[in-house]
């Protein structure tokens, strides 16, 4: 049983920083993608960034140039740099990844930002 656990979530000011991580539970060469997403209240969840196994990571317009997606394929960790918060960016954070079948999910990591 996969299992993708966040952490790095807090209350900061606009225009602050905070690093989330995700733990996985087994090695991540055995997922195709893997990513992060976010849910804000009332409204869908939205994909933040896309980290494939190969090429080059997808970012949404929204936190191009401020977010960055890394990772640390010895200890299967994936992390997110959030620079120049926005309140706008106030969700719940979560970590996803990607199988031949499967998607996984993160239980969540709450980011407040305040104005």
């Amino acid at each position: 049983q996969v299992q993708l656990v966040e952490s790095g979530g807090g209350l900061v000011q606009a225009g602050g920083s905070l690093r989330l991580s995700c733990a996985a539970s087994q090695s991540m060469f055995s997922f195709n993608v893997m990513g992060w997403y976010r849910q804000a209240p009332g409204k869908q969840r939205e994909l933040v960034a896309l980290r494939p196994y190969t090429g080059s990571t997808q970012y949404v317009d929204s936190v191009k140039g401020r977010f960055t997606v890394s990772r640390d394929n010895a200890n299967n960790m994936l992390y997110l740099q959030m620079n120049s918060l926005k309140p706008e960016d106030t969700a719940v954070y979560y970590c996803s990844a990607n199988d031949r079948l499967t998607q996984y999910w993160g239980q969540g990591t709450q980011v407040t930002v305040s104005s």
